[in-house]
């Protein structure tokens, strides 16, 4: 973890408490944006973070963590949609930012709740 800049603990300790609130759904409308997530994902996320050689995003994230968690975001059970918020928003290390011309609040919306709701799916 000395790898990880203050301000990015910081952010992430920020962050944390606001991942319960959004955590809530299963009418209709959360099971459409639930299944947005998912098409999102695998749009802008699996190519970098999906399992296996060959994506940039897993193989940091094995550098970095050297084990004491899964690299493969599909695995990861800790992330909440403020935590995925901060990481799409201001991007670390190899990963770029992502503008909200590229990916708006509503979709960055459905990523985290997807990820809320069913991580490791």
């Amino acid at each position: 973890m000395k790898h990880i800049k203050l301000h990015w603990l910081l952010l992430l300790a920020l962050a944390a408490p606001f991942g319960a609130a959004a955590q809530a759904g299963g009418s209709a409308a959360g099971e459409t944006q639930l299944e947005q997530g998912k098409q999102l994902y695998q749009y802008w996320c699996s190519a970098c973070h999906a399992p296996g050689p060959g994506h940039p995003g897993t193989q940091a994230l094995e550098a970095r963590l050297q084990g004491s968690m899964p690299a493969v975001l599909e695995e990861r059970t800790n992330l909440t949609p403020a935590l995925v918020e901060v990481f799409v928003r201001n991007g670390i290390s190899i990963m770029p930012f992502f503008r909200r011309t590229e990916i708006n609040d509503e979709e960055l919306a459905a990523i985290g709740a997807d990820w809320s709701h069913n991580p490791g799916e």
